[in-house]
């Protein structure tokens, strides 16, 4: 009864693929491991050399798991500014280009022995089971915790079929997660409802932002000018991040924007087009290739628009709020956790999008107090992790549901694990079929392991899944 609580976070992608299934599991696995009153294991895929180089930004690569982890940690620790208590493990993993997603191949609950498996949480809980072959879920671990990152439908939607893709994903979603899952956490109410699914943000910000925002919140405070640039947005340069509704506002209410200056920061597969349609605009609107959001260069603007809508939770919007900055983004369900904040100014159509981009640069941002900056900071979403996924009353829970004795109970859940075997069985059956390629079009080969994988993980090779 005394031994520490085991979690075991899977995710689908790892560092220096800064995306926020890379970078919000690695703070989570920090913040959760720091008081030490838990053993955690962050799990993150491992790539072949081929696949790290489609992936990986700046040529980085690896040679072996092990330097990888070394780099994962000391950008942690120079960003929280204290060593991390956890295990990092790795799982074989392959880059499907079509999708701009990583894969987990073979049965990645392996990954934890038998006799470590207490908590396991599900980044992405439907990505890491659209083509699980493996090991229940359910049966391996104690309690399975899902985290809902993405809002895949509205990504699908966007697509060839896109509408049709999107229906059967979200059942698909549905199918997978009341599988695996015990319990849901979804960022926002922007995903689709799921089953046994909470809304509650358990994200946090890099540190770094709000030690920037308190230097801001000095000069505010001495009289001094904090903010000396006007308004700026910064993604991951693709249509799908903001930038279709950016530059549609500002070539529809142009003449009302006279005089505006903004500055985007990004790079992907569409920035040539994204260059293209800002330089038809009559408004001054310059674009430059993406960098951190925490370099300096970005310190001096005052007002951050983004009206991006198909993100759960966006993470530069919470940086910008962080560094004490005005924020314009549109009233969608994945901006209502911000909407706490002073700072936030939100808008229903383009109408309001012109009348509160111009107030925000007219005024001066108000000051973040101290209780702003803990809800934006990782100990404030870790205790809100704990809370909602009731990790420390969860062991009572179980035994609880081990001592009822009356018999319709008995039945009721015998059929319920009856029903969910079956589930898990047909989906065990149908993980690589053709109704899965329909939905997500080619698998990067096979879904096993191969040779190269096997030796740089110190895999068996071929290894068999086991059934669920």
């Amino acid at each position: 009864m005394d031994r520490k609580q085991r979690i075991a976070i899977f995710t689908t992608a790892s560092l220096p693929w800064m995306t926020g299934t890379a970078v919000n599991p690695l703070f989570r696995a920090a913040y959760l491991a720091r008081d030490g009153k838990r053993s955690v294991t962050l799990v993150v895929p491992w790539l072949s050399r081929k696949h790290q180089e489609l992936v990986y930004p700046r040529n980085i690569t690896f040679d072996s798991p092990s330097e990888q982890e070394k780099y994962c940690l000391q950008w942690l620790e120079e960003r929280t500014g204290f060593k991390s208590d956890f295990t990092l493990r790795f799982y074989p993993g392959k880059y499907a280009l079509d999708k701009m997603s990583i894969l987990a191949v073979g049965d990645i609950s392996e990954i934890i022995p038998d006799e470590e498996a207490d908590v396991a949480v599900l980044e992405e809980p439907e990505h890491l089971t659209w083509f699980h072959h493996g090991k229940r879920w359910k049966k391996k671990f104690r309690l399975v915790i899902g985290i809902v990152h993405t809002n895949y439908l509205a990504y699908v939607k966007r697509e060839k079929n896109g509408r049709v893709q999107a229906f059967l994903l979200k059942y698909l979603n549905n199918w997978v997660v009341d599988i695996y899952c015990h319990k849901v956490i979804r960022l926002s109410a922007a995903t689709q409802d799921l089953p046994r699914s909470i809304i509650c943000n358990v994200h946090g910000v890099n540190p770094k932002f709000l030690e920037i925002g308190e230097r801001k919140r000095q000069q505010q405070e001495s009289g001094n000018t904090a903010f000396t640039k006007g308004a700026y947005y910064i993604g991951k340069m693709v249509w799908g991040k903001g930038y279709k509704e950016l530059l549609k506002l500002l070539r529809d209410r142009q003449k009302e924007l006279t005089g505006l200056e903004l500055d985007l920061y990004g790079s992907g597969e569409d920035s040539d087009a994204v260059k293209d349609a800002a330089e038809k605009l009559e408004i001054t609107v310059k674009v430059f290739p993406g960098r951190d959001h925490a370099d300096p260069i970005f310190h001096e603007y005052k007002v951050f628009l983004n009206p991006s809508t198909t993100d759960v939770v966006c993470t530069t919007t919470a940086e910008a709020l962080a560094m004490g900055k005005i924020v314009v983004c549109a009233n969608h369900p994945s901006n209502e956790f911000f909407k706490q904040f002073p700072n936030c100014r939100t808008y229903d159509d383009s109408k309001g999008f012109v009348a509160q981009t111009q107030k925000a640069l007219a005024d001066e941002p108000e000051k973040l107090t101290d209780a702003h900056r803990h809800e934006l900071s990782w100990e404030a979403a870790t205790e809100r992790f704990l809370e909602v996924a009731e990790l420390d009353i969860a062991p009572v829970v179980k035994k609880l549901e081990k001592s009822r004795s009356l018999s319709f109970m008995s039945v009721s859940q015998s059929v319920e694990r009856n029903l969910e075997d079956a589930s898990a069985y047909i989906h065990y059956v149908t993980s690589g079929s053709e109704f899965s390629r329909k939905v997500f079009g080619a698998v990067p080969g096979s879904l096993e392991p191969d040779e190269e994988l096997c030796r740089e993980l110190g895999l068996s090779p071929r290894k068999s899944s086991s059934k669920n």
